[in-house]
């Protein structure tokens, strides 16, 4: 049997620093959304696994997106930390991701890397499998020249199995990077064809809230939202769910729920369209807001706010 034909399966870990596009990549080789995806620091707060499974060549790629990677400030930073390090334990092949929006810095006469991306890059320095280095968004250098002194800088920080520009929101060079990932897995099969992914319904639907709260509220609020499902019942065709959005502050309290109500309003209007599209069916959504002070900085509640996890 070759290389073509035989079965290849196993983990892959998506590793950066936030905001390079680790969730849209991974919604992008899904060819669905899975993951919520915002311009804000942050959005991902769990290690969330998305099954790629594709029958030429036979190939399934158990991809675990992961927080962005950077120094710990709060105990809420601390989570996202950990749950990025959760994510790659078990992986057979890390993606770290990085961007074009950052340039390297000159440092002793030699160029380094930008540091921001040291601490995502540094998580990865015990890990022994192979490291791919994915470039993302490519698509905003207009001379591609002007990427070489970043693609040095890298190669030199470490050793990677490869180096590969791509452009998740364009789709550029992903075949390639699936091939690069698939070369490192080993033979056999994890999943049956229908696995997606191994968080419940509800996991998602309350980032679907979360999702629409971020892209309506601005400044601190949005660090400081989870959302919580308390009801998901299914009733003949329609979904009814109840959830609440919990905040750190009585003032973005006001800030969310809006003049009148209009914010909440919009807010529901928008999660309630993509919950419907995520789970194929009418809903019913009904939220509430609920202040919950000082939650971002308590470590308890930080692990099962933001990251769904109860506390041992």
């Amino acid at each position: 049997m070759s290389e073509q034909t035989e079965m290849r399966a196993g983990r892959c870990a998506i590793l950066g620093r936030p905001n390079v596009g680790k969730s849209t990549l991974l919604n992008r080789l899904l060819g669905q959304k899975l993951m919520i995806a915002t311009s804000k620091p942050g959005t991902t707060r769990s290690a969330v696994l998305g099954v790629y499974i594709d029958e030429d060549p036979p190939t399934q790629i158990a991809f675990v997106d992961t927080p962005g990677i950077a120094r710990p400030k709060s105990a809420l930073h601390h989570v996202l930390v950990e749950q990025a390090q959760l994510g790659l334990a078990g992986a057979d092949v890390a993606l770290f991701m990085t961007d074009v929006t950052r340039t390297p810095h000159e440092r002793d006469g030699t160029l380094s890397i930008p540091k921001s991306d040291e601490p995502a890059l540094m998580a990865l320095k015990s890990a022994n499998i192979p490291v791919i280095l994915a470039v993302n968004k490519v698509d905003l250098v207009k001379n591609k020249a002007t990427l070489l002194p970043l693609l040095q800088a890298y190669g030199e920080a470490r050793e990677f199995a490869a180096i590969l520009p791509i452009s998740a929101t364009r789709k550029t060079n992903l075949e390639q990077l699936v091939r690069e990932i698939r070369s490192h897995l080993p033979e056999g099969a994890l999943y049956e064809e229908d696995v997606l992914t191994d968080r419940p319904e509800r996991f998602f639907v309350a980032e679907l809230i979360r999702e629409a709260v971020l892209r309506h509220v601005q400044r601190e609020v949005p660090y400081g939202a989870a959302v919580m499902v308390e009801a998901f019942e299914h009733e003949g065709s329609l979904v009814r769910i109840r959830a609440v959005i919990l905040v750190e502050k009585p003032s973005h309290k006001g800030i969310v729920i809006g003049k009148g109500g209009s914010r909440i309003k919009t807010i529901g209007t928008e999660a309630r369209s993509e919950i419907q599209r995520f789970l194929d069916s009418r809903v019913r959504l009904d939220l509430f807001v609920k202040v919950e002070e000082g939650w971002t900085a308590d470590p308890i509640r930080a692990r099962k706010l933001a990251a769904d996890v109860e506390p041992d």
